[in-house]
């Protein structure tokens, strides 16, 4: 097998779908899991983006379809998290709004908690003898983990599992926070590469301007997915299918994938 194969077949992605039966598969996926837990059912972080916005989608059918099959208190719990003033907040909302969850939703500003955690982060590099500001990545990487750790808090209190929106374009290249956004209990979208989550949107009726807009990860001003990686997620997508795609991207994607296999593996010990 080629180096492409084997990465292709690590992450489980299909060269093509069907939607349909994929939302199906995974609606299912969640509500067995539920089932096993003995849990009352999801908590989604619901960022504005598509990632989320579909995670959202198939978790809401889940719970209401347990709900209904055994008349027990099932529920998908959305939260949104801006860190003071989010410009986009108002697609968050509209995911809300789309796949119903107006009365399960709440708002859990991360502001506070992710300034203290830069101040003091700073405190201890000048107590090292280095004096400078938290670099934008490291208080990115803040921002992440805040936001992990009040959905726990949250889930805890609420005996729900939390779900995670990172899928197999994600994967291959690291972009997730370890123990940020990569830190949950389930991953809906797992083995879908980027192209084919946008396909389970149009299907499940994400809002329109959310499957327009630029993917970021919304960890400072002016991010975008695929300005930072320098790779598209027409090739990226193209590569998980096993489809050609240009020899430097291939290498770049490939350079990635074995870079960031930390983040993918359990925790080394001895």
């Amino acid at each position: 097998m080629s180096k492409q194969q084997d990465i292709i077949a690590a992450l489980g992605v299909k060269p093509e779908i069907d939607v349909d039966a994929e939302i199906r598969r995974r609606v299912d996926f969640l509500k067995e899991y539920v089932r096993k837990s003995g849990t009352t059912g999801l908590l989604i972080a619901i960022s504005g983006g598509i990632d989320s916005a579909v995670a959202a989608g198939l978790c809401k059918r889940a719970t209401d379809e347990l709900r209904e099959e055994t008349g027990q208190d099932y529920r998908t719990i959305g939260v949104l998290q801006p860190y003071g003033e989010q410009p986009d907040i108002a697609d968050s909302r509209s995911v809300v709004d789309a796949f119903g969850l107006a009365g399960s939703a709440v708002e859990m500003n991360i502001e506070e908690a992710v300034d203290e955690i830069a101040l003091e982060t700073e405190y201890a590099l000048k107590a090292l003898g280095i004096h400078r500001h938290i670099s934008k990545e490291g208080k990115g990487n803040a921002k992440a983990r805040t936001r992990m750790v009040m959905q726990y808090a949250l889930a805890f209190e609420m005996n729900l599992l939390v779900v995670g929106t990172d899928h197999a374009s994600e994967a291959i290249t690291g972009f997730f926070t370890k123990y940020g956004d990569g830190a949950v209990d389930i991953t809906p979208l797992s083995t879908l590469n980027k192209r084919q989550v946008r396909a389970l949107a149009r299907s499940l009726g994400v809002p329109q301007p959310i499957l327009d807009k630029a993917p970021t990860a919304g960890l400072w001003d002016g991010q975008t997915d695929e300005g930072e990686l320098g790779i598209s997620y027409e090739a990226n997508s193209d590569y998980l299918e096993g489809k050609p795609i240009d020899d430097a991207v291939r290498a770049k994607l490939e350079r990635q994938y074995d870079k960031t296999a930390h983040k993918r593996l359990p925790i080394p010990g001895i």
